[in-house]
């Protein structure tokens, strides 16, 4: 935890709250008629909760977006009830269940517009998280990085460069599967296969990392599993300057993109994907796979070059790198990793990078779309 006085603010506001409460008139002699009075309470839970989605930004690097929004929103919640409860014994007062909902419904539009800086540009710190070592324990070791396989019931490819080179570490650059979503009723023998995979890497002692695509989503909770985990923006091995993400939110352009990456990566589908059952939960993520074909069409053609170079200038005197966008770009130390389709993977060695050939013959290729 970190500047944890910042903790200082939310909680003066719900002292505040608390305060004003017990009382049967506000300061001054202020009356507020009906429903301003409530429309007032309301505001005040809107900001108790961006304050507490501020102070967790600021005191936390590895809540992602949905758990930090349900934390938030299960505090409004129970304290707003226990508000209400408290004001029934002030003269004057009458909570009620409107004056409840009212409070809920404030914090609530309050985490909402919270997002809204995340639609654009690179202040995207509210979609960013990680979790784990951004070390290495041995440097000179190769580092395999695989970035955008979309692997379906096959992994192809991993079982060679693992016999290639049993001495490397991995970093996964996201899009792993087609689409891989982290609850166990949704997960495919492919995916099984992999985790197992990550298993027996680690327990030789090597480093696997995966930073999450577009194509990832809530597979914080498999954090346990990996060396390094994380999403969005901010990924690194500093000791290494290497820096690294996706590079679907290089784009700032494509607010399409980034509406549909907060929706489906929010607390509200990640409470749905939660009670949903098996066969409704895959139908789920068929038709996230089916959304992402058309999701951002408009900006997949060309390669966004100058927010490319705008994204690089951020990792000053660091090797910048991203996969998503299937081809591949150079611009000074920054480099777009191409569609590591068959084990087309890359080696990151020492400060330089080296492109490995595919280990099997060309076979026909999936689709290609980010």
């Amino acid at each position: 935890m970190r500047r944890l006085w910042i903790w200082i603010l939310p909680l003066a506001i719900a002292s505040t709250i608390v305060w004003l409460s017990s009382h049967s008139s506000l300061p001054a002699g202020i009356e507020l008629p009906h429903p301003y009075d409530r429309l007032a309470h309301a505001a005040a839970f809107g900001v108790l909760a961006l304050t507490l989605e501020w102070s967790l930004r600021a005191t936390t690097h590895g809540l992602p977006l949905h758990r930090r929004h349900l934390w938030i929103g299960l505090a409004v919640v129970f304290f707003a009830a226990s508000d209400e409860w408290h004001q029934r014994f002030v003269p004057g007062r009458e909570g009620d269940v409107i004056d409840w909902l009212a409070d809920v419904s404030g914090g609530g539009l309050a985490l909402a517009l919270s997002c809204l800086p995340l639609l654009k540009g690179r202040h995207l710190g509210g979609l960013s998280w990680w979790r784990g070592s951004r070390e290495r324990s041995d440097p000179s070791r190769p580092l395999i990085l695989v970035a955008d396989p979309h692997w379906g019931e096959e992994l192809l490819g991993l079982r060679e460069a693992t016999l290639a080179y049993p001495e490397a570490d991995w970093l996964f650059l996201g899009d792993v599967f087609v689409v891989w979503v982290g609850f166990p009723e949704m997960q495919t023998e492919a995916q099984r296969s992999f985790l197992w995979w990550v298993r027996e890497r680690r327990a030789a002692g090597r480093w696997v990392g995966l930073w999450m695509g577009n194509r990832d989503y809530f597979l914080d909770g498999y954090s346990d599993l990996f060396d390094l985990i994380g999403e969005g923006t901010g990924g690194m091995l500093p000791g290494e300057a290497l820096a690294f993400e996706h590079g679907d939110l290089i784009n700032g352009l494509d607010r399409g993109y980034r509406v549909w990456n907060l929706i489906s990566r929010s607390g509200f589908t990640w409470l749905l994907a939660c009670v949903l059952p098996g066969r409704a939960a895959r139908a789920l993520s068929e038709r996230l796979e089916r959304s992402l074909r058309t999701t951002n069409a408009k900006y997949r053609v060309a390669f966004p070059r100058q927010a490319f170079r705008e994204a690089a200038a951020e990792c000053p005197s660091m090797t910048f790198l991203t996969g998503h966008f299937h081809s591949h770009e150079v611009e000074g130390t920054a480099v777009a990793l191409p569609w590591a389709h068959e084990g087309a993977f890359v080696c990151w060695r020492q400060g330089s990078l080296e492109f490995l050939a595919p280990p099997s013959p060309s076979t026909p290729l999936p689709d290609s779309r980010p």
